[in-house]
């Protein structure tokens, strides 16, 4: 067994940009799954095992659909019977009347006619008699009724398994919910959200189309198959080996083609998704290729690319294109094998003519099922990778439930406790080592550090987001490990550094802090938080009501609603991570009034970059690589001269010492600074020169 040979970057990069085209496209069609189940039997399997509480009522429809076949299957032969009739009439009234059948058969033998003599013997002809239109017509009338019984069952049929389908996929848009619920917030750290969604949105769609489409059609076709062949060897085995003779010629159709086509089509996907991603680069970077000039250059690249989608489109058309063609060529040789083998045994006898129309519609009915079978087989793959990728969602590791007897949380004023706290998100890399402070009620602890030094994952395990390696994190005594996490939260609020805000009124979102929060209490946030002075300004007030990304509103106006949430949440303990680090000065002032509001007579923590923000903190938390290195208010640490110190002058004395050493260099003297990482002292320019 040979080695599969590894894609590179770009082949890789390829797949994930048509994987992500045919999600964009929200259309699996185009003759090409998207994608393929790793493990299809076992997925398969699964995909069918949603569908056992609704057992019976798929068996129900499975009768439905037999008994349809049954009666489409059988009208072909009645109406055969029609045409016997019409014909025995027809060639009756060219014999003689008051003769019986087998005299006319002997007169027409020894008239040298023995073609018409043989035909005469099998048609069932009374000489002298006409079409029997009675008879006729209540032949006419059952195969009506069978026709339109056979279309009612097969409408029942699809009426229930759709109703099945329903509430499978109802039900399993709810599993995908309440797993989404239970899932750790380390999980989604992991998955983008578009991958996400696409799985709970494009993904079960798939798999409800392809249920759909293929449960009705397998049983049909399936049936239909069974029922044909069953009819058409009761007329003539001879004729029945002539229509079986085509299912080679399809195999090697759909076995030669088919692939060849599925790879077409998946060269051509890939393509797509290489091209969108260039119209998507050039379009969102538009700006930047003009201001280089590059505007030839990205149109080449788009030329040669959109060249290559032509050449991969035009190549799987066109496989794709060949299929049906070849299926209808058969089909007609196959035609015209039974008309001319059904015309001979008609006139030698063997056969009434009825018998040989009969069979030429069961030889029609036989090539469609197998052809939408055939069909079926991208589907299917289609719909299991669909759910192999769902299944993956909820087969994925949940936190941890709580426990049963969680203690109730007890009346306290905030305190927080950090008694040799511990965590890592990679067992390898450890990042909070053995962490330990106490915040007393209150207070406000300001917690700064440079980039990746734990600051935001210190609070996320305040809200126990996470669950601690080692020690524990006390909220008025209590240890939040043994408490819900629905108790732990509802203790607090947070304002994050990105304002989410959801469709709805502005009253709404700040009453999603607390659903029982009334207008008062909703109108007593606003004007804490400095919301009420920009809503009036705004056409319905508070009712106004927000779009989805909410762009009538300022990122400022944005942010003040999202900390009026959470002050009419009324918690005890806040957090404030980076809630002003993308507003400008103005509006940074206002938030800042509006957080200070908000923080009275609660434990608050805040998280800041700009350090002017927190300098009145009763406590100032200093990180670095997940410990504390430094703890006390501004004042203290600037004058300890330590890892605050230098962080609070490299963002306030940097500016200064650059500007005071470009005077250096202009006028040769020596600049001298205090400030950490400055240079002792700057060269002057002639000595530089001389260096």
């Amino acid at each position: 067994m040979t080695a599969q040979t590894p894609l590179s970057a770009e082949e890789q990069l390829e797949i994930e940009l048509g994987e992500q085209a045919r999600i964009n496209a929200d259309d699996w069609s185009g003759a090409v799954a998207p994608g393929k189940a790793k493990n299809f039997g076992q997925s398969f399997g699964r995909l069918i095992g949603l569908l056992k509480p609704h057992a019976f009522a798929f068996a129900f429809a499975s009768i439905l659909g037999a008994l349809g076949v049954v009666l489409a299957v059988w009208a072909p032969k009645v109406l055969g019977e029609a045409t016997n009739i019409i014909f025995a009439g027809v060639i009756g009234q060219q014999l003689p009347p008051g003769t019986t059948t087998g005299q006319a058969v002997d007169a027409l033998r020894a008239a040298g006619q023995d073609d018409l003599a043989n035909v005469v013997a099998t048609a069932g002809v009374t000489p002298g008699e006409g079409v029997d239109f009675v008879r006729l017509s209540q032949v006419l009338m059952l195969v009506l009724a069978l026709y339109i019984i056979a279309s009612v069952l097969t409408w029942l049929q699809g009426y229930v398994i759709n109703v099945i389908m329903v509430k499978t996929m109802w039900r399993l848009r709810e599993s995908v919910e309440a797993k989404i619920n239970r899932m750790p917030l380390s999980h989604f750290d992991k998955v983008q959200r578009g991958e996400l969604i696409s799985r709970v949105t494009n993904d079960i769609d798939n798999i409800t189309q392809t249920m759909q489409q293929s449960l009705s059609t397998v049983i049909t076709s399936v049936l239909t198959v069974l029922g044909v062949l069953i009819m058409m060897f009761s007329i003539s085995w001879q004729l029945a080996l002539v229509a079986l003779v085509s299912l080679p010629l399809m195999a090697v159709i759909f076995g030669i083609i088919g692939p060849k086509s599925q790879k077409a089509f998946g060269i051509q996907w890939r393509k797509v998704g290489r091209l969108n991603a260039r119209v998507e680069e050039s379009f969102s970077g538009h700006a930047l290729v003009k201001v280089f000039g590059r505007e030839q250059d990205s149109r080449a690249k788009f030329q040669a690319e959109n060249q290559e989608l032509y050449e991969a489109s035009f190549k799987a058309q066109f496989l794709s294109g060949i299929i049906m063609p070849g299926m209808m060529f058969i089909g007609n040789l196959t035609y015209v094998g039974i008309a001319v083998l059904g015309g001979l045994m008609v006139a030698s006898g063997q056969l009434r003519l009825g018998d040989v129309q009969a069979f030429i519609q069961y030889s029609q009915q036989f090539t469609q099922p197998l052809s939408e079978l055939g069909g079926m087989a991208a589907v299917v793959q289609s719909g299991t990778a669909s759910a192999e990728r769902v299944f993956e969602l909820l087969d994925a590791d949940e936190q941890e439930p709580d426990a049963a007897d969680a203690p109730a949380p007890v009346e306290g004023d905030g305190t927080i406790v950090f008694d040799h706290v511990s965590f890592s998100y990679n067992p390898e890399h450890p990042l909070i080592t053995d962490l330990s402070f106490r915040v007393e009620p209150g207070q406000t602890v300001a917690i700064v550090g440079p980039t990746g030094a734990g600051k935001t994952t210190l609070v996320n395990l305040i809200m126990r987001f996470y669950e601690l390696d080692g020690g524990r994190i006390l909220l008025d005594g209590q240890n939040i490990a043994d408490l819900a996490r629905r108790d732990v939260r509802a203790r607090t609020g947070m304002v994050l550094q990105d304002p989410w805000l959801f469709a709805g009124s502005i009253r709404e979102n700040i009453r999603y802090g607390r659903q029982t929060a009334t207008d008062d209490e909703v109108l007593a946030a606003a004007k804490a938080t400095y919301v009420d002075r920009f809503v009036h300004s705004l056409p319905e007030g508070y009712d106004t009501v927000l779009d989805e990304d909410a762009s009538n509103v300022s990122a400022g106006e944005k942010q003040l609603i999202t900390i009026a949430r959470a002050f009419v949440a009324q918690p005890s303990v806040l957090i404030l991570d980076e809630a002003t680090s993308s507003v400008d000065t103005r509006t940074e002032l206002l938030l800042q009034h509006a957080m200070a509001a908000l923080r009275q007579g609660r434990t608050s923590f805040v998280i800041a970059h700009r350090l002017s923000t927190i300098r009145d903190a009763d406590l100032i938390l200093v990180m670095e690589h997940g410990d504390i290195v430094e703890k006390g208010n501004h004042d203290d640490l600037i004058a300890a001269k330590g890892a605050y110190y230098r962080l609070y002058n490299s963002q306030f004395e940097q500016a200064a010492t650059d500007l005071d050493a470009e005077e250096a260099l202009e006028d040769g003297t020596v600049v001298r600074s205090e400030a950490p990482n400055a240079l002792e002292s700057v060269i002057t320019a002639a000595g530089e020169s001389e260096l």
